[in-house]
């Protein structure tokens, strides 16, 4: 039906007949944010006191005294490498790396590997750093064994093991030792077995055509939410592990040398948490050895779910696919092997 010029300004031109896509009174319905906060309230006080008996039974109060305890120790360490590893990644030229590296790709992969010790950050600083070296002209044997050994023997995370185990200040060695061995083996692996059709860096690195101080902001921000939620998630499975599981069960797992190894290095991976705080989540797991504990030290900043997904993102999954299972073998391998020597 065609609009006649008898209609009325603002009448609804089509035919009445035809059922509109908006009803009158939906926008009335619509849930919006401050409703649905003020149900929730309005829930939650009605349900005050089953809340409130519910949050003083023993075991929530030992999840809760776990989880802040946890929390509130690695929170520090994880604010202090966020920023140190924005400002060393942004304020210190890729170049810097490429210069100091010596030119033959055999002795440069332990020197890259003990250069990690200056970027005082977690795994989320060391991949686009790890991406930046590459496209700089760094050889990627040394690159990689950069970006495997600076979120694992940085000082950040060193001095928070060390405040983790008080009572053993050999847990501090053993994961720098292990850590730079197995970042040492894959980068020399790489050199021997590496193809460069499966390696494809990114064109170009994250926050590019921004200033220094939007980038460094950029970072901080980033790395903050990013490894702050994860921080958190490692916490409430820790203390949900200590609290919720039955202690036949951790004692089981715990007794078995073999099974306790690998279920810690799965949690590990799991678990996706950043290096300068899994050293209280692993001090909280007291039913374990110290060698399972060191396993769960070394795998978790070299290869959890995250990093597959950063390492894939930078380098290309081909890349990721056969990284990830052949450093998840080392990294298991070594801190065994360093574990039953030094622990």
């Amino acid at each position: 039906m065609a609009i006649t010029e008898d209609a009325p300004p603002g009448a609804d031109a089509r035919d009445p007949a035809r059922p509109s896509g908006r009803q009158p009174g939906v926008e009335g319905r619509r849930l919006s944010s401050p409703l649905v906060l003020t149900l929730i309230l309005v829930l939650a006080v009605l349900a005050q006191s089953p809340i409130r008996g519910a949050l003083g039974s023993p075991l929530m109060q030992s999840w809760m005294t776990v989880f802040v305890a946890v929390t509130v120790q690695a929170l520090p360490f994880l604010v202090l490498g966020v920023l140190l590893s924005a400002a060393i990644a942004v304020f210190v030229p890729p170049s810097f790396f490429a210069r100091a590296l010596p030119r033959h790709p055999a002795l440069a992969v332990p020197v890259a590997g003990v250069a990690g010790a200056v970027l005082p950050g977690c795994e989320c600083a060391s991949v686009p750093v790890a991406g930046a070296l590459v496209r700089r002209g760094v050889t990627p044997a040394a690159a990689l064994a950069f970006l495997l050994s600076a979120p694992a023997i940085n000082p950040i995370v060193l001095t928070a093991t060390a405040v983790a185990f008080p009572r053993n200040p050999e847990m501090v060695l053993a994961r720098f030792l292990a850590s730079l061995l197995v970042a040492c083996a894959m980068g020399w692996l790489w050199q021997r077995l590496g193809r460069t059709d499966w390696l494809r860096p990114s064109a170009h690195g994250a926050h590019e055509g921004a200033t220094k101080g939007e980038t460094f902001w950029n970072s901080v921000r980033h790395d903050t939410v990013h490894a702050g939620g994860f921080l958190v998630l490692g916490a409430m499975a820790a203390a949900t592990l200590k609290a919720a599981t039955p202690a036949t069960w951790l004692r089981t797992a715990a007794g078995n040398p073999l099974f306790s190894v690998l279920a810690l290095a799965a949690l590990a991976v799991l678990l996706s948490i950043c290096s300068e705080a899994d050293a209280f989540v692993a001090a909280s797991l007291t039913q374990f050895s110290p060698t399972a504990k060191l396993v769960f030290l070394v795998v978790g900043p070299m290869i959890d779910l995250k990093l597959f997904a950063m390492q894939a993102g930078t380098f290309g999954r081909a890349f990721a696919f056969r990284f990830a299972p052949t450093t998840f073998a080392l990294a298991v391998t070594g801190a065994v092997l360093t574990g039953t020597v030094l622990l």
